[in-house]
C-alpha cells in the first residue's frame, strides 16, 4: 500500500468538494449584492477554506507518489473519499445559523452525498438559500459519483481510473472497454449535465421559481430527493410538475451507459436492454396493483385520483429519490409492502438510483430457475446472460453473495437501531434500515414521508450514516476498509 498515492488523490478529491462549496459561496455573494441578506456567506467561506486547505496539505504530502494506482489503493481511495466528503461536507451545516450538531450535520452530509435524502432538518425555511443549494449540490456530486466526476474532469490518472470507477459505481465498465476510461467518464458526465439542464429549465417553464427549479433539477437527476420545501413536491400542487419530475426520475433510474450508447449512435443497445424493459414492466404492474388497492380501500375516491397518487410515489420510491406528494404511511398494508420491496430493489445498474439493482434481481431469478432445472437435468450447462451480454463465470456466486449480504446487513442494522431506540416499533426500525441501506430517504412509521430523523440518538445517526455508505458503495468497498491486510505495505 502506497499511502502517498492515497493522500495525493484524496487531496484532489477534497479540492473538487471545495470548488462546489465556492460555487454556493458565489451564489451567496450574488444574493448579498442583490440586497438579499445571505447569512450563508460566513459558513461557506469557512467551510471552503478548511476543505481546500486540507486538500492542499494532503496533495503536497503525496507529491512524490507514483502515478499508477493499484487495486488495493483504489479500493481504499473510494471508501475514504466518501467518508472524508461527508466529514467536510458537514461543515456548512455546523457553521451556519441555525446550525446542526456534528452527528446531525454528518448525517445530513452523508445523506446528501449518498443521495439517500433522509434529513435531520425540521424546518427548511429557517436555512439560507445558499445552504439549501449546498445541500442539493452534495446530492448532485454523489449521484453520478464523486470519483466518476473526478476521472471525467481530470483524466490523468491513467491505469488507476478504471479501478477507481469499478469500485465506486455500479456502471458496467466493460461496456466501455474499447475506449479510454476517461472518455467513458466524460460521456457519462455530459449526459448527466444535459439531463440536469433539461430538467431544470422544464421545471422553471412549468412555473417553479428558478432557484427551486435549480435545486430540484440537481436532486431529481441524482435521485437524491432533497427539496427546498418542507412539503417536498406536494408543496407545488401541480400535476404538470409532478409529471415532469416523474419523467426525469424514471430516466435517472436507467443506466447512464444507455444514454452514452445512444449519443454515439449505438441504437442496437436498445433492442438488447433487458434490464430497462423489465424495470418499466415491473413499475407498471406495481402502479396498477397499488392503485387498485387504494381504490378498493376507499371507494369514495376515484380510480384516476388513486392512480395519480400511486404513479408519482412509485416512481419516486423505485428510483430511490424519495420526493413526496402523499403520506404513503397511511396507505393499506399491501401497498406499504409493495413500496418496501421497491425500496430494496431500486433502479438499474449504472443509474443514479440506489437499491440492490434490477439486474441482480433478474440474475437471481435466472440462477434460481437454472438450479431448479438442474435438479432433474444435473449435466445441463447454462449460459447466464443479461442485456445480451454473457456474464463471467464468477458472477453467479457474486450475485447470490451480494444479495444475501445486503439482506443480512439490513437485518443487523434493523436490530441495532431497535436496540439504540427502544421506543421504536418494528415497522419504523425495518423502514429506517431499508431507507438508509438502500438510499431511499423517507422510511415507514415514525420516519415516514412527513417525518424526519432529527429525534434519533446520535449513535443511531452514525449507524444509519454507515448503512448509507454501505448501500451507496455496494458494501464491499466499505467493508474492506476494516480488513488489516488491506493496509499492509508492499
Amino acid at each position: 500500500m502506497d499511502f502517498r498515492v492515497i493522500r495525493k488523490v484524496l487531496g484532489f478529491l477534497l479540492g473538487l468538494v471545495a470548488v462546489a462549496m465556492l460555487f454556493c459561496l458565489a451564489f451567496a455573494y450574488v444574493e448579498d449584492w442583490w440586497g438579499m441578506e445571505s447569512p450563508g456567506i460566513k459558513a461557506l467561506k469557512f467551510s471552503a477554506g478548511i476543505t481546500a486547505g486540507s486538500g492542499l496539505l494532503l496533495y503536497i504530502s503525496g507529491l512524490r507518489a507514483r502515478k499508477e494506482i493499484l487495486r488495493r489503493e483504489a479500493i481504499a481511495i473510494v471508501g475514504l473519499t466518501w467518508i472524508l466528503a461527508a466529514v467536510f461536507g458537514s461543515l456548512p451545516y455546523l457553521f451556519c445559523e441555525p446550525g446542526l450538531s456534528f452527528p446531525k450535520a454528518y448525517f445530513e452530509s452523508m445523506s446528501g452525498f449518498t443521495t439517500t435524502g433522509s434529513t435531520t432538518i425540521t424546518d427548511l425555511a429557517l436555512y439560507p438559500d445558499s445552504i439549501l443549494l449546498w445541500r442539493s449540490m452534495t446530492q448532485w456530486l454523489g449521484g453520478l459519483g464523486i470519483v466518476v466526476m473526478f476521472v471525467a474532469v481530470l483524466g490523468f490518472l491513467g491505469v488507476g481510473s478504471r479501478s477507481l470507477m469499478q469500485h465506486e459505481s455500479s456502471i458496467n465498465i466493460n461496456e466501455g472497454a474499447r475506449i479510454r476510461i476517461h472518455d467513458v467518464a466524460l460521456n457519462l458526465f455530459k449526459a448527466y449535465i444535459w439531463l440536469t439542464l433539461i430538467c431544470g429549465f422544464g421545471l422553471w417553464g412549468l412555473g417553479m421559481p428558478w432557484l427551486d427549479a435549480l435545486n430540484h433539477a440537481l436532486t431529481t437527476i441524482s435521485t437524491g430527493g432533497f427539496s427546498t420545501q418542507n412539503a417536498s413536491i406536494g408543496h407545488y400542487k401541480s400535476l404538470a410538475i409532478e409529471g415532469w419530475i416523474s419523467l426525469f426520475m424514471l430516466l435517472s433510474g436507467f443506466s447512464f451507459m444507455l444514454y452514452v450508447s445512444i449519443s454515439t449512435g449505438n441504437w442496437k443497445r436498445l433492442k438488447k436492454e433487458e434490464e430497462a424493459r423489465t424495470y418499466v414492466l415491473a413499475l407498471l404492474a406495481v402502479i396498477l396493483l397499488i392503485s387498485l388497492n387504494l381504490w378498493l380501500s376507499d371507494p369514495t375516491d376515484s380510480w384516476l385520483n388513486a392512480l395519480r397518487k400511486t404513479f408519482f410515489t412509485v416512481i419516486s420510491i423505485s428510483t430511490t429519490t424519495g420526493f413526496g406528494t402523499e403520506d404513503y404511511d397511511q396507505w393499506p398494508v399491501f401497498s406499504k409492502w409493495m413500496l418496501l420491496i421497491l425500496m430494496v430493489v431500486g433502479g438499474c445498474a449504472g443509474s443514479t438510483a440506489g437499491g440492490v439493482k434490477v439486474n441482480r434481481v433478474i440474475l437471481f431469478f435466472k440462477i434460481s430457475a437454472q438450479e431448479l432445472v438442474k435438479t432433474f437435468r444435473p449435466k445441463q450447462i447454462f449460459a447466464l446472460k443479461i442485456n445480451g451480454l454473457k456474464m463471467e463465470p464468477g458472477i453467479r456466486a457474486q450475485t447470490m453473495f451480494f444479495l444475501i449480504l445486503a439482506v443480512f446487513i439490513w437485518g443487523v442494522g434493523t436490530v441495532a437501531i431497535s436496540l439504540i431506540e427502544p421506543s421504536m416499533d418494528l415497522q419504523t426500525s425495518l423502514g429506517a434500515g431499508a431507507a438508509t441501506m438502500f438510499n431511499i430517504g423517507p422510511a415507514l412509521g415514525d420516519l415516514g414521508p412527513t417525518d424526519n430523523y432529527a429525534g434519533l440518538h446520535p449513535t443511531s445517526l452514525f449507524l444509519l450514516s454507515l448503512l448509507m455508505t454501505l448501500g451507496r458503495l455496494e458494501i464491499f468497498a466499505v467493508l474492506v476498509l476494516f480488513m488489516p491486510s488491506l493496509w499492509r505495505k508492499y
